[in-house]
């Protein structure tokens, strides 16, 4: 038999031997390995990692997180509730394994505890859950060179102490922080992953407020009991003004021009200045005391308190100038009546001389004006045509030529009242607008 029909008989002979040996299930293979590297004889889930190289310096862990949703920010009890998915990775030389030529990726476990957990904690956590539907949200991989990677989904209600001084023109910054409750930085330290550690899905709407950016920092403390690794995130969380500028400052304004009608009113018109300031005046302290509810009582004044406080005046300013008109229109119908009284009491009193006269005949008559009193009539024109002549004159006064328009007092006062009123409430405008839009956040408080 030649060569030529050899050579194919030897590679048909040799691919029906690699057919025929049985297939490796590497299934069955990771489960060997689990028993291998977990048996109770090799493995002791109590003991932590060694250092970095096999040292005896402290374990590494290195975390990072995906914040999946920020459900809730509550100004009434000051916290936050966010759900994120928590990793973990740390290299453990125990776990090393045999990955058969890579065809073993790695291996997974759904119980944390059959390996070695860091004792990490959520230090301002106020409540918090896993995941369990339908399975628990949790796995841990191991990788042949023994990097062990941990990762659960958590929701966690966490507080965020907040500075209320510019509500609702605020910015806070509230915190998540991690750290070690029992390994010290002897024994345990952690890092934040290299490159991105913290993520946050796209399209995160919050209802009053814009996740404007978050920060990565440490915050390692010391005790007693020694010194332990912390981390924690910062999110700068802006207040949407919009929803507030709508709900509370658009209806006070309006309140405030509503109180300014009753200076338009005729000043007889009583029930109607008053059923009108009383109204706005009540109205203005239910939308103040809705206000407050939907916040904490702190012992400082909010820049909402500053607005609703100054409305609430310039209303009530509004109930007690009607207050003021009504006692000057009051007084300027005595007045009237007085004079009323007065020339009568001149025109009786002129009659009388006049029927004196005409009873003593003209040699009394001749005599009677060289004797007349200061107080009658004729002497007081006398004397008033001798003050014209002597007084000085005076250059006229614009403020005292327009009012002198009005007769009364009580008008005098709503008029000026008109004027007077929305300038001053202009002045506040930009008083506080100024103030507060354009400030700086030095009073931004990290929780």
């Amino acid at each position: 038999m030649s060569l030529i029909h050899v050579v194919p008989l030897i590679f048909l002979a040799a691919h029906i031997c690699w057919c025929l040996q049985p297939k490796i299930n590497y299934r069955e293979k990771e489960k060997q390995v689990l028993d291998q590297i977990l048996g109770p004889a090799s493995y002791d889930a109590r003991i932590r990692p060694s250092g970095i190289n096999g040292t005896d310096g402290p374990a590494i862990v290195r975390v990072n997180l995906f914040v999946r949703s920020i459900a809730t920010i509550s100004d009434i009890k000051m916290e936050y509730s966010v759900q994120l998915t928590f990793r973990e990775q740390w290299t453990d030389e125990r776990l090393k394994f045999n990955d058969f030529g890579g065809k073993i990726k790695y291996l997974t476990l759904t119980e944390s505890n059959r390996v070695w957990m860091p004792d990490l904690f959520f230090s301002n956590e106020k409540e918090g859950h896993f995941h369990n539907i339908i399975m628990p949200n949790v796995y841990i991989r191991i990788f042949p060179h023994g990097a062990v990677l941990y990762s659960i989904r958590i929701s966690l209600t966490l507080s965020c102490p907040m500075n209320l001084k510019l509500y609702p023109l605020d910015r806070q910054i509230c915190s998540l922080r991690m750290a070690s409750y029992g390994w010290t930085t002897d024994d345990l330290v952690f890092l934040w992953k290299d490159g991105d550690p913290v993520q946050v899905v796209k399209n995160l709407h919050l209802p009053r407020f814009t996740l404007e950016k978050f920060l990565t920092d440490y915050c390692n403390s010391k005790t007693n009991t020694g010194e332990y690794s912390c981390l924690k995130v910062d999110l700068l969380f802006k207040r949407e003004f919009s929803y507030y500028l709508i709900q509370i400052y658009i209806p006070c304004c309006m309140l405030v021009i509503v109180s300014w009608v009753s200076f338009w009113l005729d000043q007889s018109a009583v029930p109607a200045r008053v059923s009108l300031g009383v109204t706005t005046l009540l109205t203005m302290a239910t939308q103040t005391s809705g206000i407050n509810a939907s916040l904490p009582p702190v012992s400082y004044t909010k820049a909402i308190d500053v607005w609703t406080g100054v409305c609430l005046t310039f209303v009530f300013g509004a109930l007690l100038e009607f207050a003021l008109v009504n006692y000057a229109s009051r007084s300027d119908m005595h007045r009237d009546n007085m004079q009323k009284q007065r020339r009568q009491c001149e025109l009786e009193h002129g009659a009388q001389i006049e029927s004196d006269l005409l009873e003593d005949g003209g040699t009394t008559f001749a005599m009677k004006p060289l004797v007349r009193r200061p107080g009658e009539p004729l002497a007081r024109d006398k004397i008033r045509q001798c003050e014209i002549h002597m007084q000085q004159p005076q250059r006229p006064n614009c403020c005292k030529t327009w009012l002198s328009k009005f007769p009364t007092r009580s008008k005098r006062i709503d008029v000026i009242s008109r004027i007077t009123f929305p300038l001053v409430f202009a002045l506040f405008n930009l008083t506080y607008w100024s103030t507060y839009l354009f400030r700086e956040d030095s009073d931004v408080v990290v929780g």
